[in-house]
């Protein structure tokens, strides 16, 4: 059983910067998809961005080029840094991993079997 514990949200002025972090238990994700997602009050979790068991990353359109995602395998921790930030931009955040395959990482949130907590992400104008 994979366990996710999200770090490092809070409140930014727009433009300004927040890093995410979220530690793996179990399984490596060195094995596995992962991704994070947000969710804005009253709307179904989106996807931010799904990283394959290699480390490949595929990001939603509304963050390219402003958040990047990364993998420390040795300290089997997820990072997510997002840069620029806008206030639509608040939300929830959510790491997610799906055990059941390394590859063509899924899209949607249902999709992925465990979830971390979240973190709140708040940026003000």
């Amino acid at each position: 059983q994979v366990q996710l514990v999200e770090s490092g949200g809070g409140s930014v002025q727009a433009g300004g910067s927040l890093n995410l972090s979220c530690a793996v238990s179990g399984p490596p994700h060195t094995r596995y998809c992962v991704a994070w997602f947000r969710q804005f009050p009253g709307k179904v979790r989106e996807g931010v961005v799904r990283i394959d068991r290699d480390g490949r990353t595929d990001y939603a359109d509304s963050v390219k080029d402003r958040f990047t995602a990364s993998k420390d395998n040795a300290k089997n921790t997820l990072y997510l840094f997002m840069n620029n930030l806008k206030p639509e931009d608040t939300a929830m955040y959510y790491c997610a991993a799906d055990p059941r395959r390394g590859y063509d990482c899924g899209r949607w949130f249902g999709e992925y079997r465990y979830w971390g907590q979240g973190t709140q992400v708040t940026v003000s104008s």
